[in-house]
């Protein structure tokens, strides 16, 4: 079967970063899975966005096969990988180092939930995850990447905290379709500087309460959500 709609929905939204100010130079991709044939489409490495075309997407499989394309896949196509083998409901993964979310991956903090614009997109704060060793570096660097990641959210559920800061590293956003993975990339993004100037006002600014975490996440999410049209 042809891989056309899945190029083109990667493809688009591959041509939202820039426009939203998510990425500098090439630096950044995104990946869109259709999880029944178990292949994934993702960004060619280094490949100037506007010079992208929807023929120029990569096609591997769920085991790392090349599919479809003549060119090298995103370095980060592991990264993507694992994320989809590890998080059901998945279909898009975006990543970015985009310069208010790379801060605090850079800093080593949590990216805390300080007010409801966070409330509204993710169920608590953003994880960072811990530095990797030297031999998790100097190996499969991009699966280990993955790996990291994935023990992050041993306690975590990614559909509810569909982001993370890659320690030293940015961010990786992900979601039930192409386009919501880049909104929440960009929601995050929002979110990073909205944080940042908080804290420089006042470092002590405390998280959001509970019972307004609850009500802001679960009005859009989930079976009682009532935000929106249906």
């Amino acid at each position: 079967m042809p891989f056309t709609a899945l190029k083109e929905e990667c493809l688009a939204a591959n041509l939202a970063l820039p426009r939203t100010g998510l990425v500098d130079l090439t630096f950044g991709n995104v990946s869109v899975a259709d999880p029944e044939r178990r292949v994934f489409a993702i960004k060619p490495s280094g490949v100037e966005y506007n010079k992208l075309k929807a023929s120029q997407i990569v096609i591997l499989d769920f085991e790392g096969n090349l599919i479809e394309g003549d060119l090298r896949p995103s370095s980060d196509t592991p990264t993507h990988r694992c994320l989809f083998l590890n998080f059901p409901g998945i279909r898009s993964v975006v990543h970015t180092h985009s310069r208010s979310a790379v801060a605090f991956a850079q800093a080593g903090m949590d990216l805390p939930c300080l007010g409801t614009t966070h409330c509204d997109y993710f169920h608590g704060p953003i994880p960072v995850t811990r530095t990797m060793t030297p031999e998790e570096v100097r190996g499969d660097y991009e699966w280990e990447t993955g790996k990291v990641i994935v023990e992050r959210f041993a306690d975590l559920d990614p559909l509810h905290v569909p982001a993370v800061l890659v320690r030293n590293h940015g961010p990786f956003a992900w979601g039930p379709s192409a386009a919501n993975a880049v909104e929440t990339a960009l929601a995050l993004e929002i979110i990073a500087e909205m944080a940042l100037k908080t804290l420089s006002l006042n470092p002590s600014a405390a998280p959001a309460p509970a019972h307004l975490l609850e009500k802001h996440f679960f009005r859009k999410h989930g079976p009682s959500a009532y935000y929106g049209q249906p």
